[in-house]
């Protein structure tokens, strides 16, 4: 069995940025680091490929296997959200998880820009947006 070069360049790219996101949360010590991050958007990629080899046969099944990924991830973002004393922990690694199984999604499809994009908005929003929210608190 051999590999096509298209579905080894969407494995590697979508564990490629998911492993972008991961290092700045292991840098941050968020529970979820760089190998959780690269196995949610390689995942959401995976089951985006078998979602695609399937609509030859079943036109839903894209569509399914994509509702499936976006509830699962729902899951396992709400695993990670706990409430402490009066501080809510967790949320934003929920939400960036939740954000970069898209990314996964849109890497399977074939669409590497968006996806691209989409990975240096989601560092945008975990890194200056954090210096911003420090200097707000002052």
């Amino acid at each position: 069995m051999v590999i096509e070069t298209e579905i080894l360049v969407k494995l590697v790219l979508s564990a490629g940025l998911g492993a972008i996101i991961g290092a700045e949360r292991q840098l941050h010590k968020k529970p979820a680091g760089l190998r959780t991050h690269s196995l949610v958007a390689l995942g959401a990629c995976l089951f985006t490929i078998m979602g695609s080899i399937l609509v030859g046969e079943n036109g839903d099944a894209l569509s399914r296997v994509l509702q499936g990924v976006i509830t699962g991830i729902g899951f396992l973002g709400a695993g990670i959200i706990f409430q402490a004393r009066d501080r809510v922990k967790g949320l934003t690694t929920a939400a960036e998880i939740w954000s970069l199984s898209a990314v996964g999604i849109l890497v399977g499809l074939g669409d590497f820009m968006t996806a691209i994009i989409a990975t240096i908005l989601i560092l945008i929003i975990l890194v200056p947006f954090k210096w911003f929210e420090k200097g707000m608190e002052k």
